[in-house]
Parts: structure tokens; sequence; C-alpha cells
């Protein structure tokens, strides 16, 4: 089944985003766990999770992705905006144990000027202190573009992390096609090549979900400004062949593109007639 969705609004709750997916075509559904740009969450509506988890399994909405709030930046040099971010993600990962089936996405961070190794090992620490065994979502590293000093511009830094974590069972990845084209894989002219990479590096099993977007800026930019698909540099060929390659088609992908509800319907519509 091709499991295609996009970002949607949870003010309305779960049940909302649920048949509101539904409606435009879609069959998975990405929401930000509270507001992206602050640290407050809703009240938990036990009763709208289980209206949910009921609806999802009748409906064939099999998992959904969960992000992160912008403001985590878990390798800051300031102790307690690192604390905000651990505390936050302890926080959406205990009301995610409610979901039937969960991934939760956040963006590895920046760190600011103290030097990348710096930065993975304020990582590493943090996800040691959050990852619990008892957990029943997936925390996914997503992969970045490299702007400023974002980690994660390359499989190698995503890998580093991976293998100091103790609970990387508990580990995946999220591949953004802006991202990772504008951090210089060239996912247009070598889909093939890059996915090797990827398998040599963090390896295949990892990788569990994808942002699908298409590009403003060009190969090797560094910068991160998604465009509608088709639309930007990657163009309607590259996303062709990413939702039909062998090693992808079975995973959920995302769309995050600027779009409202009606455009998000239109590119379902898009690349569900390019599927084969």
């Amino acid at each position: 089944m091709f499991k295609i969705g996009c970002h949607l609004s949870a003010s309305k709750g779960y049940m909302h985003m649920a048949k509101e997916i539904l409606s435009i075509g879609g069959n998975t559904f990405q929401f930000f766990t509270r507001n992206p740009r602050g640290g407050t969450a809703k009240e938990l509506d036990l009763d709208d999770i289980n209206k949910f988890n009921e609806f999802s399994k009748d409906n064939g909405i099999e998992v959904i992705l969960a992000h992160a709030p912008y403001t985590i930046n878990v390798c800051s040099d300031k102790e307690e905006t690192r604390r905000f971010g651990i505390d936050t993600m302890k926080d959406d990962l205990m009301r995610l144990d409610y979901i039937n089936k969960s991934y939760y996405n956040f963006h590895p961070g920046s760190h600011v000027g103290q030097g990348v190794e710096v930065g993975i090992n304020y990582i590493i620490d943090a996800l040691n202190e959050i990852l619990r065994d008892d957990q029943n979502t997936i925390v996914l590293l997503e992969t970045m573009a490299g702007k400023g000093s974002e980690i994660g511009r390359s499989f190698e830094e995503i890998k580093q992390i991976i293998d100091g974590v103790k609970l990387n069972s508990k580990l995946g990845v999220c591949l953004d096609t802006c991202h990772v084209y504008d951090a210089g894989y060239d996912i247009l002219q070598n889909l093939d090549s890059v996915l090797d990479e990827f398998d040599r590096v963090v390896g295949l099993e990892r990788l569990k979900a994808i942002h699908i977007n298409d590009t403003k800026n060009p190969f090797e930019s560094h910068k991160d400004r998604h465009e509608k698909i088709g639309e930007g540099y990657l163009g309607n060929s590259a996303f062709e062949k990413i939702i039909n390659n062998e090693r992808l088609k079975d995973l959920p992908f995302y769309l995050e593109t600027p779009n409202e509800l009606d455009g998000y319907e239109k590119e379902i519509a898009y690349l569900k007639s390019i599927r084969k």
C-alpha cells in the first residue's frame, strides 16, 4: 500500500486529523506535538485518542508521524535550552505511548559554534536520558540541509549519533528529500547511489519515513526552503523515481510543501497517479 500524507494542524485533535487526511486522499499524516515555536502542549484528550486508535485501524491509517517543535535544540551551548529540549521530548514520548503506532521526528540540533563533535556528544547524552525500554514510539533523526551549524547534514553524523546511544533500537531516520539534495546527496541524478551510501553508512533498516519535498535551492546549496512538488530543482521526474524505488516505496511519505489543504490534495492525487 502506498502510504502518503501531509502535515496537518493538530489543533482539533487526532480524530479531526484522521478524517481530514482521508478526505484529501491520504492515509497517514504528520503533526506538531505542540506549538512549533513554543513549549506548551494541550491537555491529553484520552477519549479523542481512543476513538482515533479504533478509527485508524478501521480506515487503514497504519502509522502517523509526530514532529517535535522547532524550539528544541538538545545540543545548544546553553544548559537551560538543552534541558528544555530533553524535558519536552520526554513529555512528547509519554503522550505518544497512547497512540497505536507512531514515529517521533526531531531535528538533531545546531551546535552554535561549539563544533560538531561537542554537538553530537550533547545529542547522544540527551537521547540516553530520553529513551526508555518500554516506550512504544521510534524516535527519528531527520536528515538536515547543513544550514549554519546544523548537525545531521551527513549520513556519517547521523550514524555517529546512533552509535553513541545505548537504546539505539529505539532510533531511526527520516530522510527529507529537500534537505539531502541541499546537503549534497544527488537524489535527482543518482538516487540508487545515494541509497547505497545510506545503507553502507547507516543501514537502510534504520530508514523509517520520508519527508517528500521539492527544493527552492540548487544542489548542495545548504539551505532549507521547501517547494511544491515539481516546481523546484528536483522536479517531477525525481519524485516518480523516489516513490517507486524498491527500497523506499513501502515507507510512509509525508508532504511538507508550502501548501494549504487543497494544494496537498492535488499533490497527493498527483503522486498516486504516478505510483506504479
